[in-house]
């Protein structure tokens, strides 16, 4: 079973995942970026990106970057 992500960055469609991993080293964190659509009657998750996607992409990826860095300055 797999560990929840610590942290979701959602505008429309566009979702900003954030994942903690513990390490010899301390927490690191790792992003996905995906964008939700519907296929016939479930949701899906796709890493792939129309034109009109990149600007939202560009708000998510710099609320994650916020968020992880604020978290590593607390350590």
């Amino acid at each position: 079973m797999s560990k929840p992500p610590v942290k979701e960055f959602r505008m429309g469609l566009i979702k900003a995942t954030i994942w903690e991993n513990q390490t010899k080293h301390g927490v690191k964190y790792t992003t996905t970026l995906t964008r939700l659509f519907k296929n016939g009657e479930s949701w899906v998750e796709s890493s792939r990106f129309g034109r009109d996607d990149l600007p939202l992409i560009s708000k998510v990826s710099d609320q994650a970057h916020t968020w992880i860095f604020s978290k590593q300055q607390g350590e």
